[in-house]
């Protein structure tokens, strides 16, 4: 079964600084109907203003992914991290007993737009930990390449939950194929572009829940490069 989101249907706040989309319920935004898929908690999407961010605050018991899309995301944490996260690289924070961290947009002139991704770990009260990868656009162009998973298989970041996360860049006419074992499902989220998944059409901000697939058949359609996230997820 396939089910879609449309990003216009996302919870949508703007705060002068934050322009912010939720395709699951967060904080202020609850929708019954979209309170994440399986293991998935959050997908939101920040474009935030140059020199402006998020103030040190804590996370608990969270598996928290940052992929930037545009600019450049400042973070420090209470693990003693600091680091810039730029297009094209993976940040993983696993909150576990509990950390401090800020995220701030690097830039004094330019807007930074990334979309942060929280996973359910499947054990709470972990040692909280810290990672971050580069995934060069000639390793995930016409394909999905691993980027998360439980295991760094593939020079993936380590996540502490049973899912896996693939990155792609399809450009027109590109298309690539993910098999879903059974037992388990996936989401899609299509971070900028135009593609079709199982024949379904999708742009920039749509989301995509497929239960009882055999399989993902995605393609680039539109006239740019389209940017898309896999989530392969337990039933």
């Amino acid at each position: 079964m396939i089910t879609i989101r449309r990003a216009e249907a996302r919870g949508h706040f703007e705060k002068g600084w934050l322009d912010t989309r939720h395709t699951f319920s967060f904080a202020d935004y609850h929708d019954e109907r979209f309170m994440g898929f399986s293991d998935l908690r959050v997908i939101n999407e920040d474009r935030v203003a140059p020199g402006k961010g998020f103030g040190s605050h804590a996370h608990r018991d969270m598996e928290i992914l940052s992929y930037v899309l545009e600019g450049e995301l400042g973070h420090q944490d209470s693990m003693g991290n600091g680091s810039t996260i730029r297009p094209g690289e993976l940040q993983r924070m696993s909150a576990g007993a509990g950390v401090v961290h800020s995220e701030r947009n690097a830039s004094a002139e330019h807007q930074v737009h990334f979309l942060q991704i929280w996973i359910q770990p499947g054990e709470r009260g972990i040692q909280p930990g810290y990672e971050q990868r580069a995934f060069p656009d000639a390793e995930r162009r016409g394909r999905l390449r691993l980027v998360a998973s439980p295991d760094g298989r593939d020079g993936s970041v380590t996540i502490h939950q049973d899912a896996a996360v693939f990155a792609g860049i399809l450009g027109p006419g590109q298309d690539a194929r993910h098999e879903i074992p059974e037992g388990r499902s996936a989401w899609v989220q299509v971070a900028r572009g135009e593609v079709t998944v199982n024949g379904e059409r999708l742009g920039a901000g749509d989301g995509l829940a497929a239960t009882g697939e055999a399989a993902l058949d995605l393609a680039g359609t539109g006239s740019a490069d389209a940017e898309v996230l896999v989530f392969d997820l337990r039933d």
